[in-house]
């Protein structure tokens, strides 16, 4: 599918599993680490199709709550690389009227990386083209534990009563509350798992996974997600049924 005129069968909010890089690394005899350098040029791409398609948020996975127990070496090179892309992409962002935003478990990260992230977020906090968050420190288990201390801290506050809280209180305290919900979740790489990534958010994502290693993955193979999930049914627990007359009675 090439970018549509029609956006109402577009994804609001995409998210994506950036998986193979060190696969890549391997199928092409590359060093250790050079998988994930490559990897890192591919967003540039992805990120411009998405505003160009007003496709309103984009999150992506750059390190897990589980990477942390990589090899060190890769661990470090990995926490460079991040750096790197924070600098290189607020000019991007600053050119494209884009917020830049990271998600997880900031305790764990360098004080310089906090700091870098936190000047990115305040100088692009304003843009509203659409908004690119990096999962950085991330897993949905922490994220969904994290909102239940936020909300016990309230409740010994009597901030709020134990009997209000519901789905929708909670959802206000996961990350990226007021974003979108994902709409489609893409996993690169050929495995068939969420790896606790977006729990909550994506909850009702349509899936789309894909056998090419995240280096390779191009705005073509985007492209055919994005007609996917087009084809897509989206019931939200209702029949077919239900939506056929909600489209007539429209």
């Amino acid at each position: 599918m090439t970018a549509s005129e029609d956006n109402s069968h577009l994804p609001k909010h995409v998210a994506i599993i950036m998986d193979g890089n060190n696969r890549f690394a391997k199928k092409m005899q590359m060093q250790k680490g050079d998988g994930h350098r490559e990897g890192k040029n591919v967003l540039d791409p992805i990120v411009e199709h998405c505003r160009k398609n007003q496709i309103q948020a984009l999150t992506v996975f750059a390190f897990s709550s589980e990477n942390w127990n990589r090899p060190q070496f890769e661990v470090d090179l990995l926490m460079v690389l991040l750096e790197e892309t924070i600098l290189e992409q607020l000019p991007r962002m600053e050119k494209f009227n884009i917020a830049l935003r990271f998600i997880g478990d900031r305790s764990r990260l360098s004080a310089h990386l906090c700091e870098l992230m936190l000047q990115a977020e305040q100088r692009t906090a304003n843009f509203d083209s659409m908004t690119l968050t990096i999962a950085i420190s991330y897993g949905g288990m922490w994220d969904i534990a994290h909102a239940a201390q936020q909300i016990a801290l309230k409740v010994m506050a009597n901030k709020v009563a134990v009997e209000d809280i519901n789905v929708e209180l909670f959802g206000q305290h996961v990350s990226m509350a007021d974003l979108p919900a994902v709409d489609l979740l893409i996993r690169t790489g050929g495995d068939f798992r969420l790896s606790n990534f977006l729990l909550w958010q994506a909850a009702y994502a349509e899936l789309y996974f894909s056998q090419t290693l995240w280096p390779e993955f191009t705005v073509e193979e985007f492209d055919d997600a994005l007609a996917v999930f087009a084809g897509r049914e989206r019931r939200f627990g209702k029949t077919s049924e239900q939506l056929q007359q909600k489209k007539i009675e429209n």
